[in-house]
């Protein structure tokens, strides 16, 4: 299997630890990437020029990560990361969901926060980080749980990004519940490894 990957990208981190939890890294080869360059090689692979796409030893290039994560629980016999029926399933989809729209609204945050000020970015920028925090507080009134599976590698990806990239906007004043359960989570391997460095 190959990956296109960037380093810092908080979508290949989810990847990576679902495929170190998985025992499969070994089996990926990682190929680094601009997907803001539109190389040749990932448009051949994605038409949309994101990482993480992972291409199978098929030859089926997947994207995006809960396409990709759910791939990879299919290979194996390790512990599934996505529970297959009843209020776990949900619970792990729900906080899948919960990560990545943490991300979804941190990344193309950080994006616009580049960018010369203006009104209408200044309101975007506003959306964005609301969005954010408000479900960081949502996770601090119901926290993730001790399970090892898509969803706690999610929101801890999530806020392991929120960490990298909004430091002089911290999320943990005002979560100590939620502090606690991350700085413990942290420490799993899967997620220690693939923590990011610029």
């Amino acid at each position: 299997m190959k990956i296109y990957y960037s380093g810092t990208s908080p979508y290949v981190r989810k990847v990576m630890a679902c495929a170190i939890v998985r025992g499969l890294d070994g089996r990926i080869e990682k190929h680094p990437s601009n997907p803001h360059a539109s190389p040749a090689d990932l448009l051949a692979d994605n038409p949309l020029s994101r990482v993480p796409c992972l291409v199978t030893d098929d030859g089926v290039s997947l994207y995006d990560s809960p396409v990709i994560c759910e791939y990879l629980d299919s290979i194996g016999d390790a512990p599934v990361l996505f529970p297959p029926a009843g209020p776990a399933r949900w619970r792990a989809l729900k906080l899948q969901a919960m990560g990545d729209g943490i991300l979804d609204a941190a990344v193309p945050c950080r994006g616009e926060l580049t960018k010369p000020r203006e009104d209408a970015r200044d309101g975007l920028i506003a959306r964005y980080k609301a969005a954010m925090f408000r479900t960081v507080d949502a996770l601090e009134a119901n926290l993730p749980g001790n399970a090892l599976d898509i969803g706690t590698i999610a929101v801890a990806c999530a806020l392991g990004y929120l960490d990298f990239r909004y430091g002089s906007e911290p999320w943990r004043p005002g979560h100590p519940k939620l502090t606690a359960w991350y700085e413990a989570f942290a420490q799993h391997p899967a997620i220690a490894v693939t923590a990011p460095k610029e």
